[in-house]
């Protein structure tokens, strides 16, 4: 009997592509959905807020222009990553980032805890013409970010968005965004967003003694 549907399965290939495609989405749904109910449990970490409107509108310009393309912002849980750049990255950190910038691709450095490194005098400077503070750099110049103007109005929309997928925006944060931005440049914009990356989100450091140093070595690895 077995054999007869087996058979019957084989010789009509409607059948045996349904059954195909209902085997392979339940075998997706069971890898895919515990991925998801995990992520939903990820709380943001200690500090770690919404975008302000100035680096939110410098966020949407890094990703734009191509900057993860890169450069990452994943330190990863090895002593020779967190000795350069600082404590390793963990999720709670990006669960307002939509899409994270994690990656993995390293032309220049990793921006994870860029915030403060340098003055926005020279990440100004860095970004119109990055070889007059990097000679060997090969990072493209960004001019016409200088003379580009955030728009209020376009910003405020994309925050009522982002409300509806969770970001805890208030009523007051969303209207007072074109005053927020009124006469910035997409130049200001970009530096601002550099300059808080790592600065109010960076875990914090354990006395000597406990579980986690600020340079763990590969064993703690997420």
């Amino acid at each position: 009997m077995a054999y007869r549907h087996f058979e019957f399965i084989e010789k009509h290939v409607w059948t045996l592509g349904i059954l195909t495609a209902i085997m392979v989405s339940l075998g997706g749904l069971a890898e895919i959905t515990p991925l998801f109910m995990e992520a939903n449990k990820v709380q943001p970490a200690d500090g770690v807020k919404p975008y302000p409107p100035l680096r939110l509108a410098g966020r949407d310009i890094y990703v734009r222009e191509g900057c993860y393309l890169c450069h990452s912002q994943m330190i990863r849980a090895l002593r020779f990553e967190t000795q350069r750049y600082g404590h390793y990255s963990t999720a709670s950190e990006s669960v307002y980032d939509r899409p994270f910038q994690w990656g993995s691709k390293r032309t220049g450095p990793d921006l994870a805890r860029v915030g403060g490194k340098y003055s926005d005098a020279w990440q100004r400077l860095h970004l119109m013409n990055p070889r007059q503070v990097v000679p060997e750099s090969n990072m493209p110049n960004y001019p016409w970010l200088s003379k580009a103007t955030i728009d209020g109005a376009d910003l405020q929309a994309r925050m009522r968005v982002l409300r509806l997928l969770g970001d805890p925006y208030s009523d007051a944060e969303i209207a007072a965004a074109p005053k927020d931005v009124d006469g910035k440049t997409e130049l200001d914009a970009l530096v601002a967003y550099l300059q808080g990356l790592g600065i109010d989100n960076e875990p914090p450091v354990k006395a000597a003694g406990t579980a986690t140093s600020a340079a763990p070595t590969a064993g703690g690895a997420r």
